[in-house]
């Protein structure tokens, strides 16, 4: 599977065989402009178009989207799943220990898996997921700003 080269939504839903609804429309168009979001973030968004719109239809949506290789689910420690549409490409994540900030760390060897592990315990490799974890730049600056020791 490659990156998504097109968040051209009808065009990605077709691609991958999928019916073409306002809600998986509206759903791609909140990922595509809130990449690693949670379900109450899209869904947020999407009610602001699809007023009527239920938690369970953004859930049922989103499922839909992760299992076609629309979008990708990420769960860092602490934190519900969160959705984008970056797939294939075997990307990291980097996480804000503050404030919860998700930004992607493309592979460093440009092909998966990105990381070689000492044993492979008898299974054959696909890819690999790593999370990074930090403070990013705007915690750093307010963190300056109170004095305080990164931790």
């Amino acid at each position: 599977m490659e990156t998504t080269a097109t968040t051209e939504p009808i065009a990605l839903l077709r691609g991958a065989g999928l019916r073409v609804t306002d809600s998986r429309v509206a759903v791609i168009a909140a990922l595509d402009e809130r990449p690693h979001s949670g379900v109450d973030t899209v869904l947020t968004a999407v009610a602001t178009v699809l007023p009527s719109t239920s938690r369970q239809a953004v859930h049922n949506v989103l499922n839909d989207l992760t299992e076609a290789g629309i979008a990708r689910r990420i769960e860092p420690a602490g934190q519900p799943g969160l959705y984008e549409l970056r797939v294939g490409d075997n990307h990291h994540h980097i996480v804000c220990q503050r404030c919860g900030a998700v930004a992607d760390v493309d592979c460093v060897t440009g092909h998966a898996p990105c990381l070689t592990p000492s044993t492979t315990s008898g299974f054959d490799l696909s890819e690999a997921e790593v999370t990074f974890w930090g403070v990013c730049s705007a915690c750093k600056a307010s963190q300056a700003d109170a004095g305080e020791t990164t931790p």
